[in-house]
């Protein structure tokens, strides 16, 4: 999905090329999160570890931001302004807690990492949850007693499309692109040092690279890293001048379909 600034102008066959894009591979994503959530709550709950609830809950915020965006246009064309603040809020707060809950795996592979020392976090699952779930909703109600949501227009030229956002620009700008800014060096440094561990792994696995299955499975760990971290995020960053577009077709693609890329069951962090 594409997340665009109030008053952005882009070519109509963009436009069009970047909505397929979004709804067939949200309505996928939508699909796998929501088979990874049956399996986990009817057939795995009990048995779940701090990994998967974590990964769970990772699910449920990406889940509830692809169905806003999807059903966003349709709120928009209504034409009813409370609704479509609603709506706005509510996308926003799924999208802010999806960046949390990406900076809650990266802290817990972190933690992962060191347990070998023996920290212990009394009632971590709960402490997680607050800080993934409840930090994004005082930021929502905040902006939303400020009457920073509301619908604004993507024009495309001919033609042009309503959608249920933040309508402020800066602080579009203040409160999204910052706070994931914060979230993604966080997160990025953390897949720098994992990786580093992964490469060394790989590197004494001898065995692997033999037979050669390594690279395939060694590829599939990046990408699943990426994902777990939203690394592909960072594609927003280069949507200023010559970059945007191709950006844009980069950004959609890979966050899309990011809920693609999950297995249904996560298993704990591959640290060694």
């Amino acid at each position: 999905m594409v997340k665009v600034s109030p008053g952005l102008t882009i070519s109509s066959s963009d436009l069009t090329s970047l909505t397929y894009i979004t709804y067939i591979g949200c309505g996928m994503s939508m699909f796998f999160l929501g088979v990874a959530l049956f399996m986990h709550f009817l057939l795995r709950r009990a048995k779940a570890n701090y990994a998967t609830l974590i990964l769970m809950n990772l699910f449920i915020a990406m889940f509830l931001l692809n169905l806003f965006f999807l059903s966003n246009e349709g709120v928009a064309n209504l034409g009813n302004p409370i609704g479509c603040k609603i709506l706005a809020a509510a996308m926003h707060y799924s999208m802010l807690s999806t960046f949390t809950w990406f900076a809650v795996e990266a802290f817990h592979l972190c933690f992962h990492l060191i347990k070998s020392s023996h920290i212990t976090i009394k009632h971590y699952i709960l402490k997680v949850c607050i800080a993934g779930w409840a930090l994004p909703c005082v930021v929502m109600i905040i902006l939303f007693c400020l009457g920073k949501y509301g619908s604004l227009t993507i024009n495309s030229g001919d033609t042009s499309v309503n959608m249920c956002w933040i309508t402020d620009s800066t602080v579009h700008y203040v409160v999204n692109i910052s706070y994931y800014a914060i979230v993604f060096l966080f997160t990025f440094t953390v897949f720098i040092v994992i990786m580093t561990r992964l490469t060394h792994a790989w590197r004494v696995d001898t065995g692997a690279s033999k037979r050669g299955t390594g690279g395939p499975k060694n590829i599939y760990s990046i990408l699943g890293l990426c994902c777990l971290l939203g690394i592909t995020w960072g594609f927003a960053f280069f949507s200023h001048g010559p970059l945007r577009i191709p950006s844009f077709y980069i950004f959609t693609i890979l966050n899309s379909f990011q809920g693609r890329c999950y297995r249904p069951v996560a298993p704990e962090p591959i640290i060694h």
